[in-house]
């Protein structure tokens, strides 16, 4: 491993998919940050959920991801690209990134109620997957985003 693999590893990117949650979080918006990354380490595509916003139940994080960074590399597939996101992907979004055939998926917290991985939908078989980046952090910030929510809803 080198330096540059070292200065740009799992955990640095996750930082950045961890504001990109507390941007949402700012924004009303369930915290969840996902950003795509190159072969080259060159960030591709950075957002974060716009449910709300949009009033769009699919827009998800990784779904708008995936859908600036194929834009960005002017393909359907993601070859060669990471996906970093802060909460494992649900059924829909793992089915997206099945499709574009993304090298690797890397997530903070689990969900074992909605999580496709944990639920066992099938993701592309040359797709690799990296669990717990950074997730008492990306547990914390969810968990403070669902306890306001249900103290304003008191």
């Amino acid at each position: 491993m080198n330096f540059v693999d070292t200065l740009f590893d799992d955990t640095y990117f996750m930082r950045k998919a961890l504001a990109l949650a507390k941007k949402a979080l700012s924004l009303g918006e369930i915290p969840v940050g996902a950003l795509i990354v190159s072969k080259e380490n060159k960030i591709i595509a950075q957002t974060h959920n716009l449910t709300e916003r949009l009033k769009d139940v699919t827009a998800h994080a990784e779904m708008q991801a995936i859908t600036a960074a194929s834009h960005y590399l002017q393909s359907k597939y993601l070859k060669g690209c990471t996906l970093y996101v802060t909460l494992e992907p649900c059924a829909m979004c793992l089915g997206a990134l099945y499709w574009s055939q993304i090298d690797k998926i890397v997530y903070g917290a689990s969900d074992p109620k909605r999580g496709g991985i944990s639920q066992g939908v099938a993701i592309h078989p040359k797709t690799k997957v990296v669990k717990d980046i950074l997730a008492e952090e990306s547990e914390g910030i969810l968990r403070f985003f669902f306890e306001n929510k249900r103290k304003q809803l008191q």
